[in-house]
């Protein structure tokens, strides 16, 4: 019991490590990766709290399902914060010259 309640512990101090890792990451592509961990990490705890059924759905979903989702989403748009900056400033210039050039 002392041994399942330490692994528990652990399991969740990775947990809390990881998902700060993920909030405090800038880029989107690891913070995603970091996130498929964590639904990682909460399969193996819902198995070894014997809810086998929510662990699978738990892999099924947060590891495989919305990992892959986020993954293709990201590759179709910018992967990280500072280039949509970038985009933003360069199209706000163009606006800018445009308005500039008609006054």
């Amino acid at each position: 019991m002392v041994l399942f309640t330490i692994a528990i512990i652990i399991l969740a101090v990775i947990l809390l490590a990881v998902a700060v890792y993920a909030v405090m990451q800038k880029d989107l592509l690891f913070a995603t990766i970091a996130t498929g961990i964590i639904s990682l990490i909460l399969s193996v705890m819902f198995f070894l709290l014997q809810a086998p059924d929510v662990a699978l759905t738990e892999a099924a979903i947060g590891i495989a399902l919305t990992t892959i989702i986020f993954v293709i989403t990201i590759r179709n748009t910018s992967r990280r914060e500072d280039e949509v900056r970038i985009t933003e400033e360069s199209q706000a210039a163009e606006i800018d010259k445009k308005i500039k050039a008609k006054i």
